[in-house]
């Protein structure tokens, strides 16, 4: 399979759904995609088993809060002059590229690095979903060091990180983004194919294409929505999809702490005979709550799409008054494990409750 132009729309939409409101906005970084095959060509995708073990990958995206993506845009050049930023930091040619996260504005930048350096992309990713910080990836969790890493710039500056764990990584390169205007693009997680096989999400990079091109065909509205996708996740590695609330968004308030976006939205339902739903926010939906009793959280994945065309609205995008849907998606098997449960449950993000499956909440 090969990325063409024809395929950016339905990527950008699917991947928005699986970002569970993080992983940037992907207008931009899809108008960049369609200027870089058009430029450089159709980029090559691979599934992770025809890679060679011994091949030399490397994960690619942005690092930031989200927000600031709507306001300091990359170029066409910035995700390939990070690669070849990285290749020269190690010494050595990178054989593939592959995504932090299929959420968002991630999943189009490997794309545009892989087309500028004429390399593959591979059809996963380190999260099946969006997450905020680098020890929730799933490299991390197998144990693919982050370092040695490079990051860059919108002025071009380069740096280099040499860290002895990945929450020293994430800490210091979230300062950097921070001192860098908000937003950086980073090359890290290094590893051979090898590792790279026993740690990727596989088939994301595909299933969003397959998503997208659901819900464009399907355009209206979310009730109407649920079979289609229900039907889609079915068939997947991700678990029950469920239709949680539909309402209009009362309050939204976030801030950037720590180059985050954090806060919550406030969900009331259209009738008024429900609890109104609440949704934290780090970057991503975390956890939805209609008073005490938790209806989905992480690392399951919420959505929430436009009601009338179930567009998926990411969180910087979300408003007071707009019509609403609210999914819930369980989350890739990986993540249910007792060792990825130590990096992403509830309780890593400071919730004082243990996770529980999308399919065992009644």
């Amino acid at each position: 399979m090969k990325i063409e132009q024809k395929h950016l729309e339905d990527l950008a939409l699917g991947s928005v759904f699986l970002a569970t409101g993080g992983g940037g906005d992907p207008y931009v970084p899809r108008l960049i995609a369609e200027q870089a095959i058009k430029q450089f060509g159709a980029v090559e995708v691979i599934q992770p088993s025809e890679l060679g073990d011994d091949a030399y990958v490397v994960a690619i995206g942005a690092v930031g809060a989200p927000t600031v993506s709507l306001e300091l845009l990359p170029s066409v050049e910035d995700a390939a002059n990070t690669l070849a930023a990285f290749e020269k930091h190690v010494g050595r040619t990178v054989d593939a590229v592959a995504s932090f996260e299929i959420g968002g504005g991630n999943s189009l930048i490997p794309i545009v690095a892989a087309a500028g350096r004429g390399l593959a992309v591979i059809d996963g990713d380190g999260m099946g979903r969006a997450l905020p910080e680098a020890q929730m990836m799933s490299y991390a969790i197998a144990g693919v060091k982050p370092t040695p890493s490079v990051a860059y710039d919108y002025a071009g500056n380069v740096a280099t990180f040499s860290t002895n764990s990945t929450e020293v990584y994430e800490r210091h390169i979230r300062s950097l983004a921070m001192a860098a205007g908000g937003m950086i693009t980073a090359a890290e997680h290094p590893m051979t194919g090898r590792q790279l096989k026993d740690s990727i999400i596989p088939g994301t990079l595909s299933f969003s294409i397959k998503l997208g091109q659901t819900l464009r065909e399907n355009r209206g509205l979310a009730t109407e929505m649920l079979a289609p996708l229900q039907a889609l996740f079915n068939d997947s590695i991700y678990g029950e999809c469920r239709l949680i609330f539909t309402g209009k968004v009362i309050d939204k308030a976030t801030r950037i702490v720590g180059g985050y976006d954090i806060g919550e939205a406030t969900i009331e339902s259209f009738d008024n005979n429900d609890l109104p739903l609440t949704v934290s926010i780090k970057n991503e939906y975390l956890l939805a709550r209609k008073g005490e009793k938790v209806v989905a959280s992480v690392p399951d994945l919420i959505v929430i799409v436009d009601y009338e065309t179930s567009t998926p609205i990411n969180a910087e995008r979300l408003r007071y008054g707009q019509r609403v849907a609210v999914f819930a998606v369980g989350c890739p098997q990986f993540y249910r494990s007792e060792k990825a449960l130590k990096a992403v449950s509830p309780r890593c993000f400071g919730f004082d409750l243990d996770y529980v499956a999308l399919e065992d909440i009644k």
